[in-house]
């Protein structure tokens, strides 16, 4: 073990109390790690034995070109990932460029001119804002005639039933609801929470559709939001399921006539899922399915450490390191912009892309402020790969994430905390 704390420190110029304090905190969280162990294990089973019931074969990794009809390893693995979410139907595509995409697919394909959307949780994430209408945009949904209604969290970060029951009308014909945090300081909801507030939503009105952005929730427990009601889940292959391996993609999941009508916003109508060729990248979506239990422990693991060190450096961190996860998003609430933009460009330096490269504030499309991004990731914007982003605004929340393995989370903490500590910010 002390070869390679002297590695760490002579290699990553790790101060040696910078290292003894992260190890401290380490040894501190083996018990968490250890139920997320158990998570893992039975998420990967359950892949596995997907991919085994689909009789999944290496002739599902030929390439199509064209139009790709009769793509046996795109609708191969469609039915992989839905017996995975145990849903009717899936749509998996590497036409869909990112998660915002993905819902914006589900939502156009879904809703019609007069339609309302209702938000139970609160302001969506940034870029969908732009996409409803909330935040003006080209193209919005808005400009086609469908309205948009919200209701916030209480106080407390309860669901505001009362609030819920006035919101939704005869218009109402879909719910969104955002399972992780976005750039909010609130918690990621969990799947037991999230079938509670769609229970009592179809006690309500029973053919409303609620969609979840599963995204950063994939595989971080054992059921998935189509275990418990959800009539859509949608997601990014270029976050948990893609295993760090999909280059690009998404998915939407759920009931057949809901992934129908979103296949024909994705394609053409009349076209939907017959057509979309992988053009030779389907071995790297279904391995990545293969192997997101496991990067996503990794990504769990790191999240933990991170949380652990910055509690009992005394910040407010959310979860805690004790909590139950409901995502693969750790934030950290570090007070000032140059707290913020140190721990940001500490990560960069842990990274095995890009390590040399200082990440600085800047204005980013779809967002109200400016944002500092660190990510040196095989995939660009990968948010299963380590990163962290932060909108450089009070209370200067920063939102970590991801970590192909546990290792290269622990060493990206750890360099995160080395440059806050010699830039003086911290104490040890």
């Amino acid at each position: 073990m002390q070869d390679l704390e002297n590695f760490i420190i002579n290699n990553f110029g790790i101060d040696k109390k910078v290292l003894d304090f992260c190890l401290e905190k380490e040894e501190l969280v083996k018990e968490k790690f250890a139920e997320i162990d158990r998570i893992t294990e039975y998420n990967q089973l359950k892949v596995l034995n997907a991919m085994q019931k689909n009789k999944l074969s290496d002739v599902h990794f030929a390439a199509t070109t064209g139009y790709g009809y009769n793509d046996l390893g795109r609708d191969t693995l469609e039915k992989i990932y839905a017996d995975v979410f145990h849903t009717e139907d899936a749509l998996v595509r590497p036409q869909i460029i990112s998660g915002t995409h993905a819902l914006t697919v589900a939502l156009a394909g879904n809703l019609r001119p007069g339609d309302e959307i209702l938000s139970p949780v609160g302001v969506p994430y940034d870029t969908l804002q732009g996409v409803i209408g909330i935040r003006k945009e080209k193209g919005s949904l808005s400009e086609y005639g469908i309205t948009y209604r919200q209701v916030d969290l209480k106080e407390d970060y309860s669901f505001d039933y009362e609030g819920i029951e006035k919101a939704i009308n005869k218009k109402t014909k879909l719910v969104t609801i955002q399972r992780s945090k976005g750039y909010e300081w609130r918690p990621s909801l969990t799947v037991e929470q999230i079938k509670e507030l769609i229970s009592f939503i179809k006690s309500i009105k029973k053919d409303v559709i609620c969609m979840v952005d599963n995204c950063y929730g994939e595989f971080v427990q054992t059921i998935e939001p189509t275990d418990v009601g959800a009539d859509l889940a949608v997601g990014s292959l270029i976050k948990n399921p893609g295993g760090g391996l999909a280059a690009i993609g998404g998915y939407i999941v759920g009931k057949e006539e809901f992934v129908e009508n979103a296949s024909y916003r994705l394609t053409s109508p009349g076209l939907g899922k017959e057509v979309g060729a992988t053009l030779g990248i389907t071995t790297s979506l279904i391995q990545g399915l293969f192997m997101a239990p496991q990067v996503v422990n990794g990504s769990l693991k790191g999240a933990i450490f991170a949380s652990k060190i910055f509690e009992d450096l005394g910040y407010n961190v959310m979860p805690l390191s004790k909590e139950q996860r409901a995502d693969i998003v750790q934030c950290i609430q570090l007070d000032t912009a140059k707290n913020v933009i140190a721990f940001c460009q500490g990560i960069q330096k842990g990274a095995p892309v890009d390590s040399y490269v200082t990440p600085e504030p800047w204005d980013v499309p779809g967002y109200d402020c400016q944002v500092i991004m660190a990510a040196g990731a095989f995939v660009q914007g990968s948010s299963i790969e380590l990163s962290a982003d932060a909108p450089i605004k009070p209370p200067y929340n920063v939102f970590m994430q991801g970590g192909l393995s546990w290792h290269h989370a622990k060493i990206g903490v750890i360099t995160g905390l080395q440059t806050m500590y010699e830039k003086g910010l911290l104490k040890l």
